[in-house]
């Protein structure tokens, strides 16, 4: 029987070693609890609101935000309406004008 090196699994997000003891299993990777946020908000995430893109995490809200539809009409019921401009997204306000 050869001798086969233990396989060392690493963190998608900070590189370092995960142990059995700290490790949240999501997206098909191994992360340490505390790496295990959104990648925008930096809210600490469940396996019941993560989402994956491009190897990177989101929660529901931040993914459906910034990779969701866009423009009016997208979305269910009133339930969607919001005063969200995602100014934290793209830099950019949403407020139009000047100030007089």
């Amino acid at each position: 029987m050869p001798f086969q090196p233990i396989v060392i699994v690493r963190c998608p997000k900070c590189n370092k070693p995960v142990y059995a003891a700290e490790e949240v299993l999501a997206a098909g990777k191994k992360w340490h609890k505390q790496c295990f946020a959104c990648s925008l908000c930096r809210r600490s995430l469940e396996s019941t609101n993560v989402t994956d893109h491009d190897g990177q995490i989101f929660c529901k809200g931040c993914y459906g935000r910034k990779f969701g539809p866009k423009g009016v009409g997208h979305g269910v019921g009133a339930g969607c309406l919001s005063m969200d401009t995602g100014e934290h997204l793209s830099g950019q306000s949403g407020q139009g004008g000047s100030d007089v």
